[in-house]
């Protein structure tokens, strides 16, 4: 089969795609024939070697995925042959990844895709969705009749934010770069949006929450915006960090004057039993037509170092699917 292969760990020019042997599915597991692959800044940060967690090369990068059921391992009998779903995460077993034409996962971590989700937005739901869940209602104890702010809103895990928010009852305020992706983002269930590059845009929503700050702030960016996320948030608000790319000076006063709280997130501390309960949701969700993602590019394998490039560039517009 072809598949993207990374033989060093490096800049995006060493993501290679080859010819290796298809995977086969283990007892409890089962092969997806993968007709999209979702591109995620993981993906870049483990390609780079700077991550906390690295696998074992030579690798097939990837965990998100979408297409059919082309094979089933023993033991499975909640899967057939031909039904469509998506998965988050291969096994651990296996040396392919989403970024192939066939990938192996466990049974337990494939997921139901509804006919009117394409494949492409398939793959736009395992890692992003996931995070926006669990950094709106797990982490940060979203509920319903509060203010939160998306800060970076027009990214994948942005997008799904606004959406998450929006069905359960937040009044939801999101920031984009571009005209575009404001326009992105006041489709996908923001009240309000803001151009993050205008130069008193903070004041705009501090406004848009008449003077009190919003409850909860889900920041993409907390290198360069976390002191003034404290600044902003609502008293005993929260603030959590999804993403960062460095360090960043703080003035830890601004929380102890409002009681507000710093709230770290990495995927990876999900454990199994909620990470099932958060996809149950959110296949909940794209049935009753509330969860849509957004696809903003698809490339062909061939194209993954242009993908990558993309996907740790600014102005994000959606979420970047490979095709096999």
């Amino acid at each position: 089969m072809r598949a993207v292969r990374v033989r060093e760990f490096g800049d995006p020019s060493v993501l290679k795609v080859e010819e290796i042997p298809a995977p086969e599915p283990g007892p409890g597991q089962v092969q997806v024939r993968v007709h999209a692959a979702g591109v995620n800044p993981v993906d870049a940060y483990i390609r780079s070697g700077r991550y906390a967690k690295l696998p074992t090369l030579p690798y097939v990068p990837g965990s998100d995925g979408a297409g059919t059921i082309s094979a089933l391992g023993s033991g499975v009998e909640k899967w057939k042959v031909g039904q469509r779903v998506f998965f988050f995460g291969t096994a651990e077993s296996k040396s392919s990844g989403a970024y192939a034409e066939l990938a192996v996962c466990n049974a337990d971590a494939v997921y139901p895709l509804p006919g009117r989700v394409s494949f492409a937005q398939g793959a736009a739901i395992g890692i992003p969705y996931a995070t926006a869940h669990r950094a709106l209602f797990g982490r940060g104890r979203g509920r319903a009749g509060e203010i939160v702010f998306v800060h970076g809103a027009s990214g994948g895990v942005g997008i799904a934010a606004l959406q998450l928010a929006r069905w359960r009852g937040l009044s939801v305020i999101g920031t984009a770069g571009t005209e575009e992706g404001l326009s992105l983002v006041r489709a996908n269930g923001a009240h309000f949006a803001v151009s993050h590059r205008a130069a008193l845009y903070l004041d705009q929503v501090r406004d848009a929450t008449q003077g009190k700050g919003p409850n909860l702030i889900i920041e993409m960016l907390a290198n360069v915006n976390l002191d003034s996320d404290l600044g902003l948030v609502a008293q005993r608000g929260r603030v959590v960090i999804v993403g960062s790319r460095g360090k960043i000076e703080i003035d830890p006063r601004q929380t102890m004057t409002k009681d507000s709280t710093i709230l770290g997130f990495a995927h990876w501390n999900t454990d199994a039993d909620e990470l099932n309960a958060i996809y149950t949701d959110i296949v909940a969700g794209l049935e009753c037509e509330a969860l849509t993602p957004a696809v903003g590019r698809e490339l062909p394998l061939a194209d993954a170092a242009k993908a990558h490039d993309a996907v740790m560039s600014p102005g994000a517009k959606g979420k970047i699917a490979l095709i096999p």
